[in-house]
This record gives structure tokens, C-alpha cells and sequence, in this order.
């Protein structure tokens, strides 16, 4: 009899976790598809975290130059991966593709940070490294050695942070953490958080998790195994950092926030959770902005960015930023 560990938990064929405790990662992406990059955005990789090696990659319009333009610096967005904290990373074709779209589409310096994985690193080291990243971005407005490949077109006093998917809960983290006005960060100004198709949870399933397609792209079966692998062992889907209206989570009634764009895929069997969020920090006074798009599946914009979805909500994201750039 084979005394060989056996596979326990699997997602995606990138990542496969086994009996004995050993882990396997494939170095090939699970979105295997080709980078459409035509040259008239500029990238590079940047470490900003030392300790933990993480690195984050900036995007820029190749044609924007501030001394030749009468217009200001360009905004900065940040655009968080998902992977349901588990998979995924700046490098793979899907994210870059999306990066490269909204660097030129929304004329921004975009920044694609990594963060530490589930089930090696599991919660809330995801939402520590992305606290990191957006310091780093502070230490670069105010270091006498920062980067002027980013310095010299940036706006350091137009910020916006998105996240997509499990990028969306790290966003939202940032928002409750960092606050209106983001003062912790100056002279970094936060104006305003995007968070799409959120990836929050609960112990008990909502009406569309339950009813909703079973062969979705995100199904139940790959989200719970998601949550197994990166929230606190012992710890259920109530935890803070899962469910943001937990019996155990801060209540976000009286807490200061800067404008949030919400937005979830018709089809995404985590819609309803994103719609509860925007409801109610609406009701609460917050500046909340709900878009739901019918028919979409979870993570639309970034699987398929050339569909009319997706470039309709690349015009939401763009007029977002446009209205809380003052």
C-alpha cells in the first residue's frame, strides 16, 4: 500500500495541497493567453517590500509626457489581483492584459501589486501586503531617491485603489483602514476605492449563492475551497476579514469613507453579497455607487476586457474618476 501523500485540495491546476502538508504550485498560469501588448503602454516590475520579496508592476501611457502636457500629472490606480487569495499574481497574461487596457483607457499610471498567498501565508498577511504597497507609494512622494520614471507623471494627490475579486476585499480593508481623506498617507490622497466583483462571505449562504447557477465561474465549491485555504485556521467564513457584517465585524455605521464604486456581474454568484455591501453603507450615508451588470459572470472585465461590458464599465471607472478627482 503507497504511503504517498494524496491530494486534499486543488484549485485551478496552479495549486495543489496535499495530505502531508506539502504544497504545489504550477509556474504556469491557469489564464494561459497571450499579453496584447502593442508597445503604447511602458511597464516594469518594482519591490516594495523587502522582507517578504514582493513586487509590484507599474503601467504608463508611452505617449504622456508632463513637461509637454498642458494637463496635470496622470491619476494613479491601483488595481489589485484576485485568485480568491489563494492563486494568481501580477505576471499572469490576464492581469497584464487588463492593466495595459486601463493604463490607456483611463490614461492613468496603473499599479499591479503581488501579495503573499493562501494556504502558505493565510489572512490577513493578503491585506497587511496591501497596506504595504500603497506606503510605498507615500515613501515614494516624499524619498529624495524616488523613482521619476513614476514620480515624473504621477498625481500623487489623485489615488484611486481597486482590487478585483479578493483584490476587492483588500480594497475595502484599505478603505475602512486608511479612512476619508486617507491622512496617514500624505501627501498621498485616496479619492475614491473601486471594488470589483468583491470577494466577501458568510456562514450562511445568501439567496443567489444558493439558487444561483451551478456551473458558474466561480461555483460554491471553488469558493468555499477558498476560504478553507485562506482564512485563520479554526476561524469560519464570520471572520472580519471575510464578512464585513459579521457578529464579530467593526461596524462600519460611523466610519469615514472615501466614494466606492461597487460592481458585480448578474450571473456572479457573489452579487448578492456585493449588493448588500453598497446598500448598506449607502443607507449608513456613505458615497457608495452600485453598478450590476445582467448576465455577467465573475471577474467579466478582466476574462473577456474586449466585450461591451467591459468597456462600458472601463466608461463607468473613467467617469468615477473624473467626478472625485477634486
Amino acid at each position: 500500500m503507497s504511503n504517498s501523500p494524496r491530494e486534499v485540495e486543488e484549485c485551478r491546476g496552479v495549486l495543489r495541497v496535499y495530505s502531508d502538508g506539502s504544497i504545489f504550485r504550477s509556474s504556469k498560469p491557469s489564464f494561459d493567453v497571450p499579453v496584447q501588448d502593442d508597445g503604447t503602454v511602458l511597464w516594469k516590475d518594482v519591490v516594495f517590500d523587502t522582507t517578504h520579496n514582493l513586487q509590484l508592476r507599474l503601467y504608463k501611457p508611452a505617449n504622456f509626457s508632463s513637461s509637454s502636457s498642458s494637463n496635470s500629472n496622470l491619476p494613479i490606480f491601483y488595481y489589485i489581483h484576485g485568485g480568491g487569495f489563494c492563486i494568481s499574481s501580477r505576471t499572469w497574461p490576464n492581469c497584464q492584459n487588463y492593466c495595459l487596457r486601463l493604463a490607456s483607457e483611463l490614461q492613468a499610471v496603473v499599479v499591479s501589486p503581488d501579495y503573499r498567498l493562501a494556504p502558505e501565508n493565510r489572512l490577513p498577511a493578503a491585506i497587511e501586503d496591501g497596506l504595504v504597497a500603497v506606503k510605498w507609494l507615500q515613501a515614494q512622494a516624499v524619498s529624495y531617491e524616488r523613482d521619476t520614471w513614476l514620480t515624473d507623471v504621477a498625481d500623487f494627490n489623485r489615488v484611486f485603489i481597486s482590487g478585483d475579486s479578493a483584490g476587492g476585499n483588500i480594497a475595502h480593508h484599505l478603505a475602512v483602514q486608511l479612512g476619508y481623506g486617507s491622512p496617514d498617507l500624505a501627501p498621498v490622497r485616496v479619492r475614491g476605492y473601486v471594488l470589483l466583483a468583491p470577494f466577501f462571505g458568510g456562514t450562511v449562504r445568501t439567496k443567489f449563492e444558493a439558487e444561483g447557477p451551478k456551473d458558474a465561474f466561480l461555483n460554491l465549491e471553488l469558493v468555499d475551497r477558498f476560504w478553507r485555504l485562506s482564512i485563520p485556521i479554526g476561524q469560519t467564513t464570520d471572520h472580519p476579514l471575510v464578512n464585513p457584517f459579521g457578529p464579530f465585524s467593526q461596524g462600519l455605521d460611523t466610519v469615514s469613507l472615501d466614494p466606492i464604486l461597487v460592481v458585480a456581474g448578474g450571473s456572479d454568484l457573489l452579487k448578492d453579497r456585493a449588493e448588500e455591501y453598497a446598500i448598506r453603507l449607502k443607507n449608513w450615508g456613505k458615497k457608495i455607487e452600485y453598478v450590476e451588470f445582467e448576465g455577467q459572470q465573475h471577474g467579466f472585465f478582466a476574462i473577456n476586457p474586449n466585450s461591451e461590458p467591459a468597456k462600458k464599465l472601463m466608461q463607468i471607472i473613467k467617469q468615477f474618476i473624473e467626478q472625485h478627482s477634486n
